[in-house]
C-alpha cells in the first residue's frame, strides 16, 4: 500500500495537478475571503470569525477534489497498467487506499497554509486573541472527514470510465448529490419532520453540525460510513473489471 500511496504523491508533485490545485483552492479562498465583495467576504461580514471561510471551502473542494481524484483509475484504464495492479502481490483494498490517501494527503496540503487566516482573524478583532479555538478545530476536523468523503466518492468515479473528463464529471455530480442534493429535496417538503429526515441524509447537515463546535458521533459515523461504503463500491467495481 504504502508503495502506491508514495507514487500517487510522486506522481501529483511532478507534474503541475498538484501544485495548480494547491494554487487555485488558495486563490479562490483568499479571493472570495479577502477581495471580492459579497457574502463571504469577512470584512463585508463584519465579525472577525472564519465561518464564512468554513461554508466555501466545501464548494471549493467539490470542483478540486474530482480534479485531482479524475486520473487515479481512469489513467490506469486507458494506459492498460490496471491489469498490472491486479497481478501485484497486494489486495484490491490496498491498492484502493494507497491511492485514496494519496488525493487525501494533497488535498491536507491545500488547506494546511489557511491556519494563516486563523492568525489574521485573531489579529483583526476587537479583542486581538479573541477567537473560540473550540469551534474553528471542529471546523476543521469536520473538514477534514468531508475532504475523505469527496475523495472516496472521487476514486469510486475513477474506476466508472476510462475517459478522466467524465470520471470528473461524474465525481463532481456524485458529491453535490452527497453534499446539498438531499438539502435541496428536503425543500419540496411542508412538514418539519420530512425536511429534517431528509436532509439528515446530505453531508451538509452532518458537516454544518460539526462545524458549529459539536462533536457528535452520528455525524462523525455519518462521514467514515459514507467514506467505506464508497471505497467498497471501488473494490467492487475493480473486481468487476478483473473479470
Amino acid at each position: 500500500m504504502y508503495a502506491i500511496y508514495k507514487r500517487e504523491i510522486q506522481s501529483f508533485f511532478t507534474s503541475p495537478i498538484g501544485y495548480l490545485v494547491i494554487g487555485l483552492f488558495l486563490i479562490l479562498s483568499g479571493l472570495f475571503l479577502w477581495v471580492f465583495k459579497g457574502e463571504y467576504n469577512i470584512f463585508d461580514y463584519g465579525f472577525a470569525d472564519l465561518s464564512n471561510f468554513f461554508f466555501l471551502a466545501p464548494w471549493v473542494f467539490l470542483f478540486l477534489i474530482p480534479a485531482i481524484t479524475m486520473k487515479s483509475f481512469s489513467e490506469e484504464r486507458k494506459s492498460g497498467t490496471l491489469e498490472l495492479l491486479f497481478i501485484k502481490p497486494i489486495s484490491l483494498w490496498q491498492t484502493v487506499l494507497g491511492k485514496f490517501f494519496g488525493a487525501l494527503t494533497l488535498v491536507i496540503i491545500a488547506i494546511i497554509p489557511t491556519f494563516l487566516y486563523v492568525y489574521t482573524i485573531s489579529e483583526l478583532g476587537t479583542i486581538v486573541g479573541n477567537l473560540d479555538m473550540g469551534v474553528i478545530l471542529g471546523s476543521y476536523f469536520g473538514l477534514l472527514f468531508l475532504m475523505a468523503s469527496y475523495t472516496a466518492i472521487g476514486i469510486f468515479a475513477s474506476t466508472l470510465s476510462q475517459n478522466q473528463i467524465v470520471a470528473f464529471l461524474l465525481a463532481l455530480i456524485l458529491c453535490f448529490i452527497c453534499f446539498y442534493g438531499f438539502q435541496g429535496l428536503s425543500t419540496l417538503f411542508s412538514e418539519g419532520n420530512y425536511i429534517l429526515t431528509i436532509a439528515s441524509l446530505g453531508m451538509k447537515a452532518h458537516f454544518e453540525s460539526i462545524a458549529r463546535g459539536v462533536m457528535d458521533t452520528r455525524d462523525l459515523i455519518y462521514f467514515i460510513g459514507l467514506t467505506i461504503f464508497f471505497l467498497f463500491l471501488t473494490v467492487v467495481q475493480l473486481k468487476k473489471l478483473n473479470q
